[in-house]
């Protein structure tokens, strides 16, 4: 029997997979136990990863044609058919095999993480649900399933975060990540809603032949003034992945987030819920290409993002937050990649750095189980004498991250800077710049991470010192997995991914805005002579790049080793300054007063004036007090006197007189 015969029931596998083990863990109980919980989902992450790698295979390698069918049909309206169905193409399959094969190593990982956790079965259940919900989000032909896929990982991102949700700190952030990312949902929906209404589709095809058609129509959205449908519909699809993505100024829930589980945070900020709006503008390059207004928007919020959530990661102390800010800030990059059109360098920055800050985020998850979870780097230092697969590992994360020639960080970070250097558009050049500063700043806190965590001075106390030792088994052997890739997976993707047709027919690109094909014009070798061609034939012709990365490794590497007593003073001389960056140029405090305080304050107006004087005073009370007010009026008739009804009788009995005096004297 052929195994690529019947695809479509090796996605319907990759997809289901993690979502019944996802059930049998969390339903499970007793009947399966502990051991039963990780065996189940590990079982099923691991057989949608070597499915996913045998789809990969198939469209790669083996001829296999593009599969995009609907499943079912949720719901017919009219002409509007609401569907649920999968498109694995190259652009997809590429996010599956990174999505489960991650996942499967945090699966993997988290049996020696979180072997002493009450919720040790829970927590299984929930990661295992979060990569279905991840798969269901890539794998979708149409935005209604986009969009199911989009709130799941939200919703199952706010249970992780909130895992231990009897620490105050978790509950606060959970709540926080969900809030953010309902703002930039709302804009998400909108772009949904716009290209419901214009299109009268769903289904990314149809959508995407009509865009050419409707590139220059335009919208009131108030007044006279027309706005470019385009720019509309893609400015609000990318406030949703401002959110889910963490883009300035929609960044804030993302390092909160650190108060989930070390594994949850690898899972969150390296394969999965981050990466959904990146993923989610490469997928709709095609409308993007239509508006450079769009293009340029994001080229400045990535670039912001970049640069200053950048800096905050050199003043953080703890290591999964400096960690944090160094997602925030290679998500700027990505960003930056797509503002500047190419989506190709984006995406690979994306597949690269899956595998490198999901081994960081892990390495620094063993350092903390060695340190009986003591997470502040000041209470460090000379551990890779005690964690030497750690440390080893680590600074393979750590020299990737840089971009260290030959990396597989090099080969993605540089592309992206090239090709933003290479754009035209108005922005490029801010954004040119805020990148390639980027890159001194990246080394910095990254080798300021790795110094004073594994060298310099032992700052531990005695007790931590006396039990430190290596992580088991199943915590470094997902490291010694994850930093394969991290060395090679740049030399074999590069060349195809960047220059060739590796994502032809997906990704759409204008003549007018494709940087990648300029570059590519420099670039003459295959996959295995890709390191050798970027030095000798210089694609990307900029040794600055280099230069800094090493640069920031020096200044670390003087800072905290050779003078430690230096940062501090530097600290202290900042002033202002430093000050600011701690307290994350404000936006928390700006976010907590004016908006949840701003919120509380209209929130007790309305119900004071509504609840309490509307609708409990005039209409419930009111309404109350009338009755009584009419009551005790008419009581007063009902005196049981019979004089009392005589003269009353007396009264009417008048009054139909007059009365009838009256008519008749009109008639007359």
């Amino acid at each position: 029997m052929n195994l690529f015969e019947n695809m479509e029931t090796i996605y319907l596998t990759i997809v289901l997979a993690p979502l019944i083990g996802s059930i049998i863990a969390g339903m499970g109980g007793k009947l399966i136990g502990r051991n039963g919980a990780h065996r189940v989902t590990i079982l099923a992450v691991g057989i949608s990863s070597i499915l996913s790698l045998i789809a990969y295979y198939n469209i790669f390698y083996n001829g296999g044609e593009i599969y995009n069918a609907t499943i079912y049909t949720w719901l017919n309206s009219g002409n509007l058919h609401f569907e649920i169905g999968f498109l694995v193409d190259q652009l997809s399959v590429t996010m599956m095999v990174v999505v489960t094969f991650v996942s499967w190593m945090i699966h993997i990982y988290t049996i020696g993480y979180m072997h002493d956790d009450p919720g040790y079965q829970r927590f299984f259940s929930y990661i295992s649900l979060f990569t279905f919900s991840m798969l269901m989000l890539v794998m979708a032909n149409n935005f209604l399933q986009l969009f199911f896929g989009w709130e799941a990982v939200g919703l199952v991102s706010y249970l992780l975060i909130g895992f231990w949700y009897k620490r105050e700190s978790a509950i606060f952030a959970n709540m926080k990540a969900f809030l953010v990312n309902r703002i930039g949902d709302f804009g998400f929906l909108l772009g949904i809603a716009a290209v419901l209404m214009h299109f009268q589709s769903m289904d990314y095809i149809e959508v995407f032949e009509q865009a050419p058609a409707l590139a220059e129509a335009t919208v009131n959205i108030w007044g006279d003034e027309s706005w470019s449908l385009m720019s509309v519909i893609c400015i609000c699809l990318f406030i949703g992945a401002m959110g889910k993505s963490a883009q300035v100024p929609l960044h804030v829930w993302l390092p909160d987030s650190m108060e989930g589980p070390t594994p949850i945070s690898a899972l969150i900020h390296a394969a999965t819920m981050v990466t959904a709006g990146i993923f989610m503008v490469s997928r709709m390059s095609p409308l993007f290409e239509l508006s450079e207004t769009a293009l340029n928007f994001i080229l400045i919020i990535g670039a912001t993002t970049a640069f200053f959530m950048g800096l905050l990661g050199l003043v953080q102390n703890d290591i999964k937050r400096v960690i944090a800010y160094s997602t925030l800030s290679q998500l700027g990059y990505m960003t930056v990649a797509l503002g500047a059109s190419a989506y190709a360098a984006s995406m690979f920055h994306l597949t690269t750095h899956a595998f490198f800050k999901a081994l960081l985020f892990l390495a620094a998850g063993s350092v903390i189980i060695a340190m009986h979870h003591e997470q502040d780097m000041r209470k460090m230092g000379g551990l890779y004498k005690y964690l030497p697969i750690t440390w080893i590992t680590c600074f393979v994360g750590a020299i990737a991250l840089i971009g260290f020639p030959g990396t597989a960080g090099f080969f993605s970070k540089d592309a992206i800077i090239e090709a933003v250097h290479l754009s035209t558009l108005p922005a490029a050049g801010y954004a040119y710049y805020a990148v390639l500063s980027g890159v001194f700043i990246t080394a910095l806190y990254t080798f300021r991470l790795f110094f004073m965590t594994f060298h310099g001075e032992e700052r531990m106390d005695k007790h931590v010192w006396e039990h430190l030792h290596e992580s088991p088994w199943v915590v470094t052997f997902p490291l010694v997995v994850l930093a394969i890739p991290s060395l090679i997976i740049g030399a074999w993707l590069g060349g195809p991914m960047l220059f060739g047709d590796y994502f032809a027919g997906t990704i759409q690109v204008a003549e007018s805005h494709n940087v990648l094909q300029e570059m590519g014009h420099h670039y003459h070798g295959e996959w295995y002579a890709v390191a050798w061609q970027f030095f000798v034939h210089g694609v990307f012709k900029n040794p600055v790049v280099v230069l800094l990365a090493l640069s920031g490794v020096f200044t670390a590497w003087l800072l905290y080793i050779k003078f430690p007593d230096v940062p501090e003073k530097i600290a202290t001389s900042l002033g202002p300054i430093y000050r600011i960056l701690e307290n994350n140029y404000g936006f928390d405090a700006f976010n907590q007063k004016v908006f949840a305080g701003g919120t509380k304050a209209i929130g007790k107006l309305l119900w004071q004036i509504g609840d309490v004087k509307l609708i409990d005073g005039l209409i419930v009370n009111g309404s109350a007090l009338s009755v009584r007010w009419f009551s005790g009026v008419i009581r007063q008739i009902q005196t049981g006197y019979l004089y009392h009804y005589a003269f009353a009788m007396i009264l009417g009995l008048l009054f139909l007189l007059a009365t009838f005096v009256v008519f008749v004297y009109k008639l007359i």
